[in-house]
C-alpha cells in the first residue's frame, strides 16, 4: 500500500507507454482552401502527461505562417475508448501588416480529444481565428 503512494497522481499514456515518446500530428480541415492548419511536433512525458513541443500555423493568407514553442498538459477522461484531452499554450510574434506598424506577442491555445492513437477532434483560437470540431490526424 505504500508503495503506491506515489503514483496516485500520474497520468499514464493511455496505451501504457512509459517514458517519453514523440508525436507528430495535424489539426485542421486539410483540403479546405483558406483554413488554418496546425501541424503538431510533441515530446509526451508519459508518467506525468505533460507536453512539450513546436507549432507550426499555415495558412493561404499573407502573414499565415508561424512556428513557435507550445506546452501543456493530457487529462485522462476515464469515458470511452482510451479518450485523452489535450490542452497547449504557446505565444508567438506578430507583425502587423502595413500600413500600420508594430508586432506584438499573439497568444495561441489548442484543446484537444483524441483516442491512444492520437485521432479525435479538437479546436484551436490565435489572434482572431477561432476554429472548432476540427478533425485531429496523427502523422507520425
Amino acid at each position: 500500500m505504500a508503495d503506491d503512494i506515489g503514483t496516485l497522481h500520474t497520468q499514464k499514456a493511455a496505451d501504457n507507454a512509459i517514458g517519453l515518446y514523440f508525436v507528430k500530428a495535424v489539426v485542421g480541415n486539410v483540403g479546405t482552401p483558406g483554413a488554418p492548419i496546425v501541424n503538431l511536433a510533441l515530446t509526451v512525458q508519459a508518467a506525468s502527461g505533460h507536453v512539450s513541443g513546436i507549432a507550426e500555423i499555415n495558412q493561404a493568407i499573407v502573414g499565415g505562417q508561424h512556428r513557435f514553442p507550445v506546452t501543456g498538459q493530457i487529462y485522462q477522461t476515464g469515458f470511452g475508448p482510451n479518450q485523452q484531452l489535450v490542452s497547449l499554450s504557446g505565444e508567438f510574434v506578430y507583425s502587423v501588416p502595413p500600413p500600420a506598424i508594430g508586432s506584438f506577442l499573439a497568444k495561441f491555445t489548442a484543446a484537444l480529444s483524441v483516442d491512444k492513437d492520437w485521432n479525435g477532434s479538437g479546436g484551436f483560437n490565435y489572434l482572431n481565428v477561432h476554429v472548432e470540431k476540427a478533425p485531429v490526424k496523427k502523422v507520425a
